[in-house]
């Protein structure tokens, strides 16, 4: 019988593929990283072709020779990233725009200017900012001919990275599923699909634009070329959203953090349209028979990305496992503070032109005291989060953390120490990848309910609780507000 799930996890750095057994437990993986390009200051691009090479190539591996054991494909992906293809021949007709990009800074502020802030973020419960879908799709239609003399013959194909992954694999079906779709600035949050408005407004034909889908069920089909097999396409959801349902945050008020890329925080809100006093993010968390269910959340840009940065851009590390070792082999950090603006600041400051600081260095600063204040920014920053949060009557009693950088049980508890909360971790911390299996396990009828599967294919975790004195974490907080007010 047919009961495995394979899983695409198409991340910033790299792409993997992974098969899940009914219980969760991940029985292989295949990973390939991602060229990054840097163009200019501020623009970062993929190789679209790239990424569906590798991706592919990844899951042919853990497929093997056995497709007839997969019982369905989930796709989980980093999000806001677009994608512009040609439809008759499939190709893509530009470098991928990454998330992380900040060239529509410019875009984004006439358009606040215009009076259009108050207007988008009722509708889609977003921000105008150069971090969400749609200014890439304007920027590329501006600037690009390929793009652009696409879009005349009608011929252009706009989507993000899952978009992009199941038209290759099905051979022409183009959906989006209503997580990502709610990443475009193009969906109103209780509208069924992309908006004609919203669409004009940007300047994005509504044409080029996916059909907006469930997050689970009957999505599309894999072609048998390419994993040997039919493979039926039932989970699909942004990065963020499948960490928070590989987590079990499927009651109202529960709350995850994912630390990879970015810094990623979203609670569950239910059924309610959320909406934000506090320059807080309301987006779809999952979408089942067309009904919603939609979280509240906080991104920040720059979190695992900042460890890169020591490692390969300064030099101050040879692996981001360093980084532990070298935290605890000090008191503190000496008075050193990074606020890690390497690509602006996301929620809840929401500066796309600010620019990364490392203050408070002295003869005595070293790797270590660098080292330890990078950990010790995702405190301060998922803090700012925290206080919004609460501002916006969601405030966290635990705080459930997975990705990457959560490994680090030094950070985890510098986490719960500055939070002044339960913070708990999963044993198996790649959630992202959990939530997509569930999905797809329910979408494929393996499980009944997104609560009986995260029931039975999530494990165990630890929990760290606080040990900061008062004193000392409000110094720590008070270094960093003066920090980030040099920014």
């Amino acid at each position: 019988m047919a009961d495995r799930i394979l899983v695409l996890d198409a991340g910033t750095t790299s792409t993997r593929a992974m098969i899940f057994a009914p219980d969760g437990t991940m029985e292989a993986v295949e990973q390939a990283e991602i060229t990054q390009y840097y163009p200019q200051p501020g623009w970062v691009e993929h190789d679209a072709a790239e990424i569906w090479d590798k991706t592919l190539a990844c899951a042919r591996q853990v497929v093997g020779e056995e497709p007839g054991r997969i019982a369905a494909i989930g796709i989980t992906n980093q999000r806001e990233t677009v994608v512009a293809w040609d439809t008759p021949s499939g190709a893509p007709l530009a470098r991928a725009i990454v998330w992380q990009d900040r060239r529509t800074a410019a875009f984004c502020a006439d358009m606040k200017s215009y009076g259009h802030k108050e207007y988008v973020q009722q509708r889609t419960g977003l921000l105008l900012d150069p971090y969400f879908s749609g200014t890439k799709m304007r920027w590329l239609l501006d600037h690009d001919e390929a793009v652009r003399a696409a879009s005349q013959r009608g011929d252009l194909a706009f989507g993000t990275v899952e978009s992009w992954l199941v038209y290759k694999l099905s051979g022409g079906a183009h959906v989006s599923d209503a997580s990502n779709a709610s990443r475009t600035l193009l969906l109103a949050l209780d509208g069924a699909q992309f908006d004609e408005e919203l669409s004009e407004l940007l300047g994005v034909p509504r044409a080029a634009l996916p059909d907006v889908v469930d997050t689970h069920g009957a999505i599309a089909t894999a072609q048998a070329q390419c994993l040997g097999a039919e493979i039926p396409i039932c989970g699909l959801a942004g990065d963020q959203q499948s960490a928070t349902i590989g987590q079990g945050c499927l009651t109202f008020g529960e709350t995850k953090a994912t630390y990879g890329t970015g810094a990623f925080v979203l609670t569950n809100q239910g059924r309610d349209i959320p909406r934000s006093d506090n320059r807080l993010l309301g987006t779809v968390l999952y979408q089942e028979n067309g009904q919603r269910t939609y979280a509240i959340e906080g991104a920040c840009f720059v979190a695992g990305s900042l460890v890169q940065y020591l490692r390969d851009q300064l030099g101050l590390i040879g692996s981001a496992a360093e980084t532990e070792e070298l935290a605890r082999s000090i008191e503190s950090s000496g008075e050193v503070v990074i606020v890690p603006a390497l690509a602006g600041l996301g929620a809840p400051h929401w500066k796309p032109d600010a620019l990364g600081v490392i203050s408070g260095l002295s003869f005595a600063s070293g790797r270590a005291q660098i080292a330890r204040a990078a950990l010790e920014a995702m405190a301060h920053q998922t803090h700012d989060l925290a206080s919004a949060f609460a501002a916006d009557g969601a405030p966290w009693s635990t705080l459930r953390i997975d990705g990457g950088m959560s490994a680090n049980d030094w950070m985890a508890q510098d986490l719960a120490d500055i939070l002044d909360i339960a913070v708990e971790r999963p044993d198996f911390v790649e959630t992202t990848a959990l939530g997509a299996a569930i999905l797809a396990a329910v979408g494929a009828g393996l499980h009944p309910t997104l609560a009986a599967a995260a029931d039975a294919m999530r494990g165990q975790g630890r929990c760290f609780t606080p040990e900061m004195s008062e004193d000392v974490r409000e110094a720590r907080l008070a270094r960093y507000a003066r920090a980030l007010g040099a920014v």
